[in-house]
């Protein structure tokens, strides 16, 4: 980041420029309004810190003249004639941060900090360039959590090796299970991915392993399952552990023997598969409950990837946003929304309990319903907006709460009762009962 810093004081300027080329920063320095407006017109600069008071031309001018034609750069000003009427003016032009004198070193790296990082968040979420890490695996994001899987994907594609993928749900680990399979030597063979826990337990062996015609009622004709589909590829078996102990034990039987046996036959027939298998569980902690059978988790976690909650990866949700906003822009023909410094302090520090897939859908929705080209905080959910009223609701029932809860969900999954039922860790039938009895419709 480089820093320009005005001041008239010789000596100021050298103690500004000392603190901050220590703190890592590139400073340049000018003694009035003139030199630092030549500095700006033939360099970019990230960062301007100005006195108020100067000769000849005032720190203020300085400020309106940086928003007026740098839209790329922060300001900063000090001052030692510290008034209210001033504070505010300097604020109304578009100083990002009022600094009185005296004030620490600290007090000034903190200004400087919030300041930049603002740019940063800016720059991420507004900026039209495709960063390296979009490109890689079709992963959007810098953070050191997506980098590690990223670098798992890598190494899990030059196995065959059974792989466990970790996370919350909305994640991305269906995205990871691709990666590995589109990476890897059987990317030209199919890839099927299963949802374990949206197929019924009396349905799913069948969907797995294929019936043979007069297997049960309805078995009109022999139909081959998910393996003999993926035969020779990568077979995705999302929420395992939504699995019985019975199917369980065949998924064992299957990765030991490396065959199955279609539903109402009595002969098993070899199939070159790779599993991959997913869950937002503890599958540890089902093990030591008897959940869980702990052989067939020995099995299924060889490799593992444990894929980070978007709350954990930083600056990944503006680039994100701005990922999702270009897309669906282009989807509906209108140009890229740009996002206020508001919304995108309000995006980076939403706890998004759906992850990517909840950023997903609310980027979608803001870029639908936007009227303009600028998405500022009122287009924002109301559960993301501030309320006058949130200190008087501290005392509520847990009924209350719990019914607030089930509707933030449901709202940031478009309604989807099987996506919110995994985010809240129940079942859809428990949902309905609670959406029942609170009153919820969606």
């Amino acid at each position: 980041m480089s820093i320009l810093v005005v001041d008239d004081a010789p000596d100021t300027l050298e103690v500004f420029r000392r603190n901050l080329t220590w703190k890592g920063y590139q400073v340049l320095t000018a003694p009035g309004v003139e030199e630092a407006i030549c500095i700006l017109d033939a360099r970019p600069v990230d960062l301007v810190i100005t006195d108020l008071k100067m000769p000849k031309v005032s720190g203020m001018e300085l400020v309106r003249h940086v928003r007026e034609n740098f839209k790329d750069t922060e300001v900063i000003m000090i001052t030692g004639f510290a008034s209210v009427e001033s504070a505010v003016k300097a604020v109304k032009i578009g100083a990002e941060e009022y600094l009185p004198k005296p004030f620490t070193d600290a007090e000034l790296f903190e200004a400087v900090e919030r300041a930049t990082a603002k740019l940063r968040r800016r720059r991420a979420a507004n900026s039209t360039v495709v960063t390296s890490t979009k490109s890689t695996y079709g992963f959007t994001g810098e953070s050191p959590g997506i980098q590690r899987v990223i670098d798992l994907v890598s190494k899990a594609a030059a196995s065959s090796a059974t792989a466990l993928l970790t996370g919350e749900s909305g994640t991305g680990k269906e995205l990871v299970a691709r990666a590995i399979h589109y990476s890897s030597q059987r990317a030209s063979a199919p890839f099927v991915p299963v949802n374990c826990g949206g197929i019924p337990e009396g349905l799913l062996e069948s969907e797995l392993f294929g019936h043979v015609k007069g297997a049960f009622t309805g078995a009109t004709e022999t139909r081959a399952g998910f393996f003999q589909t993926a035969d020779g590829g990568t077979i995705f078996l999302d929420e395992i552990s939504d699995t019985s102990p019975s199917m369980q034990a065949k998924l064992l039987r299957v990765l030991q023997d490396k065959e199955v046996c279609m539903v109402g036959s009595s002969q098993s027939r070899k199939v070159d598969v790779r599993i991959i298998a997913a869950t937002n569980k503890d599958l540890p902690a089902l093990v030591k409950k008897g959940a869980f059978r702990e052989d067939l988790f020995f099995r299924v976690n060889v490799l593992s990837v444990e894929i980070p909650p978007l709350r954990d990866r930083g600056d990944d949700v503006l680039l994100l946003t701005q990922h999702f906003a270009t897309r669906f822009a282009a989807e509906l023909g209108k140009p890229v929304a740009r996002f206020s410094d508001s919304v995108l302090q309000a995006l980076k520090t939403c706890s998004w309990p759906g992850n990517v897939r909840e950023l997903e859908n609310l980027i979608q929705r803001l870029v639908v319903m936007a009227d303009n080209n600028v998405i500022d905080i009122p287009d924002l959910p109301a559960l993301m907006r501030f309320t006058a009223f949130k200190g008087s609701r501290v005392h509520r029932s847990l009924a209350e709460v719990e019914a607030e809860h089930i509707r933030s969900i449901l709202a940031s999954v478009d309604g989807n009762k099987s996506r919110a039922a995994e985010i809240l860790q129940i079942d859809r039938k428990t949902l309905r009962e609670k959406m029942r009895n609170y009153c919820i419709e969606m």
